[in-house]
């Protein structure tokens, strides 16, 4: 979920070819640039953009929140490299990415899914999560298995052979936020999920 939220503040492939995001100030710039490029096209095309579209400046008290990403995206980034072996070469023969790597930690405790359960956890489409799982299975990460109490329903799980190598990563990749969260109150806490849900659904696709 972290990883999809940091991926939304990285620059994207414009026709302008913009600076890469390299510090919290640049989010003020592509702010102003994604304005200007949408101004542009609408200008070319005979559209109006409508101003609740555009993204506002950012608030002290927001810059300093914004300050942090950088940070996260830098600890995301090193994700494919702390892999264990076996799921890193999985990953790189079938072209997987972070989004297919999310729906592993849900099925890291045994438990079997139906793709619509998997939807529901993720916060994503039905068609999205179907496309997750297929892919997937295609890789041998996971096994689809009709269920046995309603036929047209399809369970998902993750393949045993995979188990330690997902249970390891998980723990691995977890730690530091467990500890953050560790140190704050549960109110605080309670505030930073909720923090984190409301972000998670705005970089939805």
């Amino acid at each position: 979920m972290l990883e999809r939220m940091c991926e939304s503040f990285r620059w994207k492939a414009l026709p302008h070819g913009p600076p890469r995001f390299t510090s919290p100030n640049s989010l003020e710039i592509r702010i102003f640039y994604d304005r200007s490029v949408r101004s542009d096209r609408g200008a070319r095309d005979g559209t109006e953009v409508s101003t609740a579209d555009q993204p506002r400046p950012p608030t002290t008290q927001e810059r300093e929140a914004l300050r942090h990403v950088p940070l996260l995206a830098a600890y995301f980034q090193r994700a494919r490299a702390e892999m264990p072996p076996q799921l890193r070469q999985a990953f790189d023969a079938h072209g997987l990415t972070a989004r297919h790597g999310s729906v592993l930690p849900q099925l890291a405790g045994g438990q079997r899914l139906s793709v619509t359960e998997v939807a529901a956890l993720l916060g994503v489409s039905l068609s999205t999560a179907s496309e997750l799982v297929g892919r997937l299975s295609e890789a041998g990460l996971i096994d689809r298995t009709e269920d046995p109490a309603n036929r047209r329903r399809t369970l998902v799980s993750l393949r045993e052979e995979f188990r330690p190598a997902v249970e390891s990563f998980v723990a691995t990749r977890s730690a530091p936020l467990l500890r953050a969260l560790d140190t704050l109150s549960p109110r605080d806490r309670a505030g930073f999920l909720a923090g984190l849900a409301a972000w998670s659904r705005e970089v939805q696709p």
